[in-house]
Parts: structure tokens; sequence; C-alpha cells
């Protein structure tokens, strides 16, 4: 149980990461947000792939999944990035 937190929270990161790297222009966020951003879109990434796909687990690299999960951090991020904005004014 305890190793899946971590890699959960490591998955997340590199998400996260990965998603700020593809949105042009310099997100304002901490990497706090940017790791619990990562996780959600990991969430969402893996829950669409498992609708659209009936391989389940392949046991190797889901590069779909990646590129699904990464995406959805992305939109995540740029909503973030648009009510903190709106916020902030």
């Amino acid at each position: 149980m305890f190793w899946d937190i971590v890699g959960t929270i490591v998955f997340g990161a590199v998400i996260g990461v990965l998603a700020r790297l593809v949105i042009p222009g310099k997100q304002a966020m901490g990497w706090v947000i940017t790791i619990v951003l990562g996780i959600a879109g990991a969430l969402i990434g893996y829950w669409v792939w498992d609708m659209i796909s009936d391989k389940g687990d392949t046991g190797g690299i889901d590069w779909w999944r990646w590129i699904i999960s990464i995406a959805a951090a992305a939109i995540l991020t740029l909503g973030y990035t648009a009510l903190t904005r709106e916020k902030a004014r």
C-alpha cells in the first residue's frame, strides 16, 4: 500500500512535469500543484484509456495511456492557470 502511494506520487510528478512542458509559456504554480494535477491527469488518462480500449493491462509501457494522461494533465493545468489568473486580478 505504501509503495503504491509513493508510485502514484512519482508517476503524477512525471506526468505533471511533462504536461507543463507541452504548454507554452510559464505557469505560475508550485511543485505540489504540479504533482496533484499530474496525479489527477494520470487517473483521468487511465480511466479514458480503459473506456476506449479493450486491451487492459499490457504489462509494458502503454504509450497511448501516457499521451492521454499528459493531455488530461495539460488541460487541468490550463484550467488551474486560468482560474488562478482570474483570482489574482
